[in-house]
Parts: structure tokens; sequence; C-alpha cells
């Protein structure tokens, strides 16, 4: 499609207008973008490039093929394993299950590889009871076969799976320890990001101080939600961005890590079977273990 950006239009981010003039979803205009099916005064097109009146947008957001969740021979580290349940530890940087823009190379296309059989549930997101950002690490339960899915769903939403993440800050928190109590939902002025707003869904994290750094700190994370970067929101909102954040802070360039210096470390849960209470521990990626040391170091 041919448009030329009117009066009205300009000033407007690219996706935006994108988005408005061929009905399609922001995700699928992002993936255009990335396939470099927008074009703006004939070159490739950004999301967040401000339009001026008389620019020519050039666009096909098509709708892509159905997402499918297909067997990859990708190694990932599994903490435990038996019938019902695997217990893995993402690597950062990996996405948790296929999407439009990432359909392979997914924990779920590994998973679907190691097993060597489906997974139960929704067929793009099979046997997933929890999920983690695409740049954090950490421990993820994956259940094996329906009983096992409904009895860990149910857990979750009662709350009995026990979640507890360490993560890298700027700055040093108020207190050393408390209690962050703000509901989340989209940011209305940035749909790619979320923010606490009013009439959001209720979101709670509990925080405690590891240890404090010349001007950073370790903190340990206990969630009673799980809202989409519950974490990260949270932090930003309290002047505490975590360490290169590039959404909701800044990026380091001294750090080696892929994105937010944030790691799932620990999980606890009863077996979906047999009611024996797990707990699983893993130290993060050496890449979070040098930020660390360089923090501790200054």
């Amino acid at each position: 499609m041919l448009h030329v950006v009117t009066a009205d239009e300009a000033g407007q981010r690219t996706d935006v207008v994108v988005a408005q003039l061929s009905g399609r979803s922001r995700g699928l205009v992002a993936y255009a973008l990335a396939r470099g099916d927008v074009r703006v005064n004939g070159s490739a097109g950004k999301a967040g490039r401000p339009l001026v009146e008389g620019d020519v947008l050039e666009f096909d957001v098509a709708a892509p093929a159905p997402i499918t969740a297909f067997a990859e021979a990708i190694d990932i580290p599994i903490v435990y394993e038996d019938g019902d349940v695997v217990v893995v530890d993402k690597p950062a940087g990996m996405i948790t299950h296929p999407a439009h823009a990432a359909r392979s190379g997914t924990l779920v296309n590994a998973l679907l590889g190691h097993l060597g059989s489906s997974l139960p549930g929704d067929a793009v997101r099979p046997g997933l009871i929890h999920r983690l950002d695409r740049d954090t690490s950490g421990l993820l339960v994956v259940a094996k076969n329906e009983a096992a899915l409904s009895a860990l769903g149910k857990a979750m939403k009662a709350r009995k799976i026990k979640r507890e993440y360490l993560g890298l800050v700027h700055g040093l928190p108020p207190h050393p320890r408390g209690t962050i109590d703000g509901p989340i939902g989209r940011d209305p002025s940035n749909r790619l990001k979320f923010a606490i707003v009013a009439g959001g869904k209720p979101a709670i994290t509990h925080y405690e101080l590891r240890e404090a750094f010349p001007k950073h700190a370790e903190l340990v994370f206990r969630l009673e939600t799980g809202r989409t970067h519950q974490i990260r929101v949270h932090l930003s909102a309290m002047g505490l961005p975590l360490v290169n954040d590039r959404l909701y802070g800044r990026a380091d360039s001294r750090v080696a890590l892929p994105g937010q210096a944030l790691h799932a470390w620990r999980l606890a849960f009863a077996h979906p079977r047999t009611g024996e209470p797990l707990l699983f521990e893993v130290e993060p990626p050496a890449a979070y273990a040098a930020a660390r040391g360089l923090f501790a170091g200054e």
C-alpha cells in the first residue's frame, strides 16, 4: 500500500500510523518492520521515527503464517526431570516460546527436541506454567503431561509456586527490605512498555537487600503475582532500574549480559503427582557474576 502522510498524521510514530492504516496489530507491524516490508521515502522504516507531512509510506503488513512449535536440537541446561515435570535453567537471550518474530530457537523448541515428543496444553506454549523475559535467565518448570499441567496451573493461581530472583540495580534501596505494590498495565505513552497505572492488574513484589556496593546493589525479589515485566517496572518506578535494562533503564556497555541483570535463582513447588516439596537453586550466569564483581570493586 502507498500512502502520503497527512498533516494530522505528522509527528506520530511510523509504527502507530502503519497500524492505523493497515488495521493490523502493533505486533504484526513490528514484524513487518523487521522484515523490511515498511519503507519511508524509499528507505527502511523505523518504528519510532516521527513522520513528517508529505512522507511517502510503502507497506505490506500481511497476516503471518500460523505459529507452530516444532522440535529443534538445541542444548539446554536440565536441572531436574522425571515423568511429570522438567526444570530448566533458561539461558539469558533465549525466548521462552515461539512468537511472530521468533519462530525458532526458543525454549519450547529446545524442549520438544530434548523430549522427542509433544507437550500438553497450548500449541504455541505447550507445558508452560510460567515464563521469563528473553534476557532474564534462570529456573522454569514445565509440565510433561496433562495432569501435571493442570495441577501446576492451579498451584500457580493459588500462589503456591514460590519464585525468587536476583537482580543488580543502579543505586541503593532506601530500606534493606520492602514491598512494592503497584498495579501494572500498558504504558499509555509507549505501548511497548508496561507501567504502574490506575486500573492495572494487581502486582506485588517483595525485595530484600543481598549486598550493597558503592553505586549499585544486589537485591532478592519474591513475587506474589506474575505480571509481564513486573520486577523491571516496579524497580524503574522506585528509581532503581536493573543494570543494563534498555527498556526501563539504560544500557551498560561494561557488562556482557544481553539485557537486564535479572536471574530466577530459586524455584519451589509441590510435585504435581506425589505432593513432595521440591526446591531448586541455580547460580547466575558468568556474565552476571562478572558484573557483580565489577560493581563490588568500584
